[in-house]
């Protein structure tokens, strides 16, 4: 029997959120700038946006694997989470009844700053919001335009899945306040910047950062 290290429902999730009030935003809808997986990423993250019952339906399909608290998945290391199905049940009850909002629109800057932050943490194996120079999620966005109006930033380390890193910040197992979920679903979040990387101890990480809207610096 194989137990993987990673946790929260077969992933580290950290949150972050600020409100603030500002004005006007602008930000790219081109993704050349991501690699494969962080566009899957996106596309998962507008599916569930606006379609969240079909994206019940992925969970319900993933009960069975749930002996007890553990996930036990084909060719895929055992999961221990700390709510077990209780987290999916909840979490499928909200997908029910939410509302479809418009997607996400993708920034290079944003997308930008959530690649620094993946080069900081990921060869260190750290974790957390705070850079390795000490900058939180705003301070990282501002470098490369202004965030408006309200930030966020959800971190998932631990898979190169999409589905299995949405999944997870649905179901946002053994986080009370279901933070992560909440940024996913936070009307108020417009664009977001999506980087995923290597990292020392959970072999993937995955950062994404959501505003209310974003002015992209010129880039000389």
């Amino acid at each position: 029997m194989q137990f993987n290290k990673i946790w929260l429902a077969g992933l580290a999730l950290l949150g972050w959120l600020v409100v603030n009030g500002l004005a006007q935003h602008r930000a790219s809808g081109s993704a050349d700038f991501l690699s494969e997986l962080e566009k899957e990423v996106v596309q998962e993250l507008n599916l569930v946006r606006k379609d969240p019952r079909r994206y019940a339906t992925y969970l319900e399909k993933m009960k069975v694997y749930y002996d007890g608290k553990v996930i036990k998945r084909p060719n895929r290391p055992y999961v221990q989470t700390q709510e077990g199905l209780k987290a999916v049940e909840e979490a499928i009850h909200f997908l029910r009844a939410a509302k479809p909002l418009t997607p996400f629109r993708v920034s290079p800057g944003m997308s930008r700053a959530a690649r620094d932050h993946v080069q900081s943490q990921g060869p260190q194996g750290a974790i957390g919001h705070k850079g390795s120079d000490g900058s939180e999620p705003a301070d990282r966005v501002n470098r490369y335009g202004k965030w408006i109006r309200t930030i966020g930033e959800n971190i998932a380390y631990g898979s190169e899945d999409a589905r299995d890193i949405v999944l997870g910040l649905i179901v946002d197992d053994g986080v009370t306040d279901r933070g992560h979920r909440k940024n996913i679903f936070n009307p108020s979040f417009q664009v977001i910047g999506v980087a995923c990387g290597s990292h020392k101890v959970y072999q993937t990480m995955c950062v994404i950062t959501f505003a209310g809207g974003f002015s992209e610096k010129r880039r000389r």
